[in-house]
């Protein structure tokens, strides 16, 4: 019965501070989800069909002198390839806006904001909207609160009697009842129903804000916390080089030798310096990726390098899969589907949750006024 109380207060008055943090990462995860959907539907610009002319992808050097033509004085960072009938993005250096331009012809599609509305969203979940140190914080420790609470809730849920009086309070929503019942109801029901894909949610989040949190659950899966291998080129084995061929060399390298899934999907950065790497970002398949870094001289590559996902341990396996098991991307757009509606109910549940208390509240005021007139 302690321990009953005690769950109980820690269930009411954590749920309560933690509520409006719970609330706007859940709507604005529901957002997020179809994030790429939504643009993909909205903006023209991400588009471009190939023609009988023109079928075949150019090089990322033809496509950076065309943005170099374009905008004069502009230094680009990186390619990224988005597939067949996609623009490419262009990033530029110490820019807010982004280039698109058409793979098959090199023409400069658009040149958009990186802060959309999206960008809002992302904002609001990554940070609350709040100085990024600070915000990074509330959002974490609220997530964490979030996760003990989904434990809370379950022993919370927890039918006394498994006989079918007990099984229909725990699993069906008695709609027909007053609305204090159907409130009650949505909060202990939908919450044991979202109760597996909020807890994925909470712990996938909590592996992304706190790097104590990611070290741990790696280290408890059976990966040895290494430090970082730095990636250089080596400089001595052919310094005059030229960059852009390499990069044209690196980009057929990734989508003929290195890619597995969506060979055409390809991230490159374009390096600054004669002992930068080349980066390749390939293997972009439902949430996941691959980090490969070429030397830019010699185009081996470095020990820096990820492992192809199917030949890592288990430990580089959950920590790579997180990202995708956190946005719902591992399954497709049914896992994404599934998702959007758990996270709709983990943004009702602090509404549903702050009812319940304050009924009781509301219930236990006029007890109190009715005991000084029946004495």
């Amino acid at each position: 019965m302690v321990f009953k109380k005690i769950n109980a207060w820690f269930h009411l008055w954590f749920g309560l501070a933690s509520g409006i943090i719970v609330f706007i990462l859940s709507i604005t995860g529901c957002v997020l989800v179809f994030k790429q959907e939504i643009k993909s539907f909205s903006s023209p610009w991400l588009h471009a069909q190939k023609t009988m002319e023109a079928d075949k992808f150019l090089p990322p050097s033809i496509l950076y002198k065309a943005v170099q033509k374009a905008l004069p004085g502009k230094e680009v960072e990186s390619i990224w390839y988005y597939g067949e009938n996609r623009t490419a993005q262009l990033s530029i250096h110490e820019s807010d806006s982004i280039v698109y331009v058409n793979p098959y012809t090199a023409n400069v599609v658009a040149m958009v904001d990186h802060e959309d509305i999206f960008h809002f969203f992302e904002d609001g979940h990554y940070y609350m909207w709040l100085p990024q140190k600070i915000g990074h914080q509330v959002v974490g420790w609220g997530t964490f609160v979030f996760f003990v609470l989904l434990i809370s809730g379950l022993i919370l849920w927890w039918p006394k009697k498994w006989n079918k009086k007990g099984r229909d309070q725990s699993f069906k929503i008695k709609w027909r009842a007053k609305f204090k019942r159907v409130n009650y109801d949505l909060h202990n029901v939908l919450g044991f129903y979202s109760l597996i894909v909020a807890a994925i949610l909470a712990f996938t989040a909590l592996m992304m804000s706190f790097t104590w949190f990611n070290k741990s659950v790696y280290w408890m899966a059976g990966g040895e916390n290494k430090p970082r291998i730095e990636a250089l080129s080596d400089t001595t084995s052919n310094p005059n080089s030229n960059m852009l061929t390499q990069v044209d060399k690196a980009w057929h390298k990734g989508i003929n030798e290195i890619a597995e899934h969506e060979r055409h999907d390809i991230l490159m950065h374009f390096p600054e310096k004669a002992s930068d790497p080349i980066y390749v970002c390939t293997d972009m398949y439902r949430g996941t990726w691959r980090d490969v870094y070429l030397d830019q001289h010699t185009l081996a590559e470095l020990p820096a390098s990820n492992k192809r996902l199917r030949d890592e341990d288990a430990a580089s396996w959950i920590r790579r899969s997180n990202y995708g098991l956190h946005v719902g991307a591992f399954a497709g757009l049914t896992t994404k589907i599934i998702y959007f509606f758990a996270s709709l109910i983990c943004a009702s549940l602090p509404v549903t949750g702050f009812y319940v208390w304050w009924g009781k509240r509301k219930k236990a005021a006029k007890k109190n006024k009715l005991v000084p007139i029946l004495s």
